[in-house]
């Protein structure tokens, strides 16, 4: 995943503000008693929001599957004069050099984890990467989202400079939707470079997730609405979760 466009992503998410959402989370860790300390980030991507939660003063450290997209976010850190370890590795997998106050894992990681198996792993290992009090904290799109917004929907955009078209397959027997992204970039030349791409994203029930949180030994499990600190609706977009690692 994120191969063929790794160099257009940011463009494609540009009006993202990582600021605000860098200062969401910072509110999130700190309802988990992080106010400070060392945070990974999984599934980074280019890193946007790995640096911006770096200037708010967490120790940041990078994870993600794509070393395409690593390269971006390394070349960024530098261009700021950040000093942000990024790391190719599957956050399944999850191995770091030392326990961390907080994991985080933004912007659908989870749902690209298309099997339950696949959830329970990384909790397991996110668990086991925290020290004790520590917390993780993640977002997901909903299933809402996935089955009716998405869905078998397809999508696009016009801008000149950047068109893209977005075909959506829903599979209610898997809770999955299967994404083809065909993304034109306009060269110098005037002449578009067609990239492709395909995805697949699991929808995981609140219950689903309750339960791998709580198996992997995470209590204190909070949901909350897109970008808000109140309880999410029945057709929220997106929702954030936090469970924190209890003390030893």
């Amino acid at each position: 995943m994120y191969t063929a466009f790794a160099s257009v992503y940011d463009r494609l998410m540009r009006e993202v503000d990582y600021p605000a959402w860098a200062r969401y989370y910072a509110q999130l860790l700190g309802r988990c008693g992080v106010t400070r300390g060392s945070v990974c980030e999984c599934a980074c991507g280019t890193g946007s929001l790995t640096s911006e939660l770096q200037r708010l003063g967490y120790a940041m450290t990078g994870v993600d599957l794509s070393q395409e997209m690593l390269s971006v976010a390394q070349q960024k850190a530098r261009e700021r004069g950040l000093t942000i370890p990024f790391v190719c590795q599957d956050m399944c997998k999850l191995t770091l050099h030392k326990r961390q106050h907080a994991i985080l894992c933004t912007c659908d990681g989870i749902n690209y984890l298309t099997t339950p198996d696949r959830v329970r792993r990384f909790f397991r290992a996110a668990h086991a990467a925290l020290r004790p009090g520590g917390a993780l904290v993640f977002d997901v799109s909903t299933p809402y989202k996935l089955e009716h917004i998405l869905g078998s929907n397809t999508l696009g955009s016009q801008e000149e400079d950047l068109p893209y078209v977005w075909q959506n397959a829903w599979h209610p027997r898997t809770h999955t939707v299967e994404m083809r992204l065909s993304i034109f970039e306009r060269g110098q030349d005037g002449r578009y470079a067609r990239l492709e791409e395909r995805q697949r994203q699991r929808a995981h029930s609140r219950e689903e997730l309750t339960a791998y949180l709580a198996e992997a030994g995470f209590a204190h499990i909070r949901f909350y609405g897109d970008q808000t600190l109140r309880a999410p609706g029945s057709r929220a977009l997106r929702w954030h979760v936090t469970a924190c690692k209890p003390k030893e």
